[in-house]
């Protein structure tokens, strides 16, 4: 019975070990960069760590196919390296001789990205599946609507405009009473000023000397004098 149950052993060892071998049919190649993410805060890849991504590979199998048949014993590594890359395939609970095929698995994983790379502290670019492609995060969505911020752009532009219009009346209303004031004041002092009509500059009449007319006083000379 020992040397039954050995043999059996044996035969799904070697089984396994044709299943999960680089460049395999429905095989994947992952490769983690841990130092380069986390820093002096990164973790040693261990047994542990293998039993959490088998772990997290049984979860988004059961997950995407809604089927509770995927174990963790499912889920196979092999050629792992030191630098942290290996490749792994997920059987088929059924037969467990067979893997699932890759398009199921890829389909797995992108439905459950996030999720395994949480487990790890790690992201789409630090959490490399070589032959699946990266998922793309959902876009960040601002905490104030875009119409909003469109609206009270408007509105500040709208309220700078009359502020500018309302400040260039007063300013010409205040320039005007100034030249008014400075005109009222030169007709109390007698002064002639000269002004322009139609193009034309014209003199004013001094209100209280008075304005003799040059061709009228040379008449009076010639016909009054004695």
């Amino acid at each position: 019975m020992l040397r039954v149950l050995l043999l059996t052993l044996s035969l799904v060892a070697i089984a396994h070990a044709e299943l999960c071998k680089p460049d395999a049919q429905n095989a994947f190649k992952v490769r983690l960069s841990i130092k380069t993410a986390l820093g002096d805060n990164a973790y040693v890849w261990d047994a542990n760590e293998e039993y959490l991504f088998k772990a997290m590979v049984a979860f988004a199998m059961r997950r995407y196919s809604s089927k509770n048949t995927t174990q963790i014993s499912n889920v196979l590594l092999c050629n792992v390296t030191d630098r942290v890359s290996f490749w792994f395939v997920v059987t088929d609970s059924s037969k467990n001789v067979t893997t699932v095929s890759g398009s199921e698995v890829e389909a797995a994983i992108r439905m459950n990205r996030n999720r395994i790379n949480s487990a790890f502290l790690l992201s789409d670019k630090t959490l490399q599946f070589l032959k699946i492609t990266s998922t793309l995060s959902p876009p960040v969505e601002p905490s104030t609507p875009v119409w909003l911020i469109v609206f009270g752009v408007v509105l500040c532009l709208i309220v700078a405009g009359i502020v500018f219009l309302i400040a260039a009346g007063i300013q010409q209303r205040k320039k005007k009473n100034k030249e008014s004031t400075e005109r009222e004041n030169l007709e109390e002092k007698g002064e002639v000023t000269v002004t322009v009509e139609n193009g034309i500059p014209c003199e004013t009449l001094d209100l209280k000397a008075g304005h003799i007319n040059g061709v009228f006083a040379a008449d009076d000379e010639r016909y009054t004098s004695l």
